[in-house]
């Protein structure tokens, strides 16, 4: 019953509160550890709550030691862990059509098994897998809240 499964998501779901950016790093841990096997992440928020902040600190903890920015106009970037593993971070912001996602072949990058991690997903819902892990982020004076 779609109901029952709600509520489990609902009871399941964590609350970190950050309020310093070297809280980050927990956060992410406990993402990645709470869901071990998942490999697309959407992370949802309105601008200048901190997505990309928080992709880095997740990129960081997976042994990213690349510059992670955010890849608003290239819409993808890539990168690769200190294990060799490839990680693409998505910014859907400037997206006006989902041709557009279709053209650069999101396929290939959400079914690749690497982790993604997705900024604006709203923009591409229709798209994300199944087993998306969906971020909720949001600011409350001064102090971001990230639930998953």
């Amino acid at each position: 019953m779609q109901v029952d499964r709600t509520l489990a998501v609902i009871l399941q779901q964590k609350e970190y509160r950050v309020d310093h950016i070297d809280a980050l790093e927990g956060a992410s841990k406990a993402l990645l550890a709470a869901h071990p096997g998942a490999r697309v992440f959407a992370v949802y928020g309105t601008m200048g709550v901190g997505k990309t902040v928080f992709i880095k600190a997740l990129c960081k903890t997976l042994g990213v030691s690349d510059m992670v920015s955010s890849p608003s106009f290239p819409i993808v970037n890539h990168y690769v862990s200190e294990k060799g593993e490839s990680l693409y971070h998505f910014d859907f912001y400037r997206i006006k059509a989902l041709e557009e996602v279709y053209d650069l072949g999101y396929e290939d990058y959400f079914y690749s098994g690497n982790h993604c991690f997705i900024e604006w997903p709203e923009k591409v819902e229709t798209l994300l897998p199944e087993d998306t892990v969906r971020v909720f982020m949001e600011e409350d004076h001064g102090v971001r809240i990230i639930r998953f």
